[in-house]
């Protein structure tokens, strides 16, 4: 595909046409909020925004592999006083069109500023939607395991008899973990909240989210040579997360000022590391 590895100048939603039909592995993107980043991308009125939304997202599901991914990052918008309901209005939006809306991930920010207004308190988390063309898609859950941690010395050191099996709960509320299972273990799997800081530096672009969010996804959902789709690239940074982790990539940005930065810090990262044909060839040998 001659389109791997660059980043494209135009509106998503005619761009895409240009991608053929099932070659993308994964889709991570993080568009324009509901009436966010006006001075950038005009914003979009949250009333607007599900039919704004929905034919940028027939044309993902055309270019997405039966067994890859569609990854959303959005959060919601609060207006006259109360959340506005557009999040969830897309999701239900989503699955009318057919997308399995498979699971909700949390990106909790740990360095947020506190904040309140009159009624309500700062938001220091965003979702992370995945949705899927089919129940039967890649998922490489042991890229992401992490270490046990310190807890593990204390709790498996003196396990008692019902650590060892899955016994019901005295009061009721369903059946216990056997604890038993952690023994000898190093590394664990997650859960669905992803704990990392803001990006502090802007990058010359007014929304960027730190390399190791998309990199996390990425190594859940794709394998080395996989093709990374951000249809709202930005400054580019899941397209360099893409190529760090030795994947093909394709951004696509509206704004040119955006894709001339995106093609820079690439063009940048490319001289530092391996190219993909390397890394492809590393993996194979």
């Amino acid at each position: 595909m001659e389109l791997l590895n660059t980043i494209l100048l135009g509106d998503c939603e005619q761009v895409l046409q240009q991608i053929p039909d099932n070659s993308i592995d994964l889709i991570f993107t993080s568009p324009p909020y509901a009436d966010q980043r006006k001075n950038t991308y005009g914003g979009i009125h949250p009333d607007q925004y599900v039919d704004w939304f929905l034919p940028k997202a027939f044309e993902m599901k055309r270019v997405l592999k039966p067994s890859g991914s569609f990854v959303l990052n959005i959060k919601e918008r609060v207006v006259n006083g109360e959340r506005h309901t557009y999040v969830i209005e897309l999701i239900l939006a989503l699955k009318k069109q057919g997308w399995f809306w498979t699971e909700e991930y949390v990106w909790h920010k740990k360095n947020s500023f506190p904040g309140k207004w009159p009624n309500r308190f700062r938001d220091s988390w965003e979702r992370l939607l995945q949705f899927n063309k089919s129940k039967d898609f890649k998922i490489f859950q042991e890229n992401v395991m992490i270490p046990v941690g310190n807890w593990a010395k204390d709790r498996l050191s003196n396990l008692s008899e019902t650590d060892h099996s899955r016994d019901e709960s005295r009061v009721n509320s369903g059946f216990g973990k056997n604890v038993s299972n952690w023994l000898g273990r190093d590394l664990v799997y997650p859960t669905n909240v992803l704990y990392l800081a803001t990006e502090c530096s802007n990058k010359n672009h007014s929304a960027v989210f730190p390399i190791d969010l998309p990199k996390w996804f990425i190594k859940l959902f794709t394998e080395t040579g996989d093709t990374v789709l951000d249809p709202f690239a930005g400054s580019g940074t899941t397209c360099l997360a893409a190529l760090e982790l030795g994947r093909n990539f394709i951004g696509i940005d509206i704004r040119n000022e955006y894709v001339e930065l995106s093609q820079q810090r690439v063009n940048e990262k490319q001289l530092r590391i391996p190219s993909i044909a390397e890394k492809q060839n590393k993996y194979s040998s």
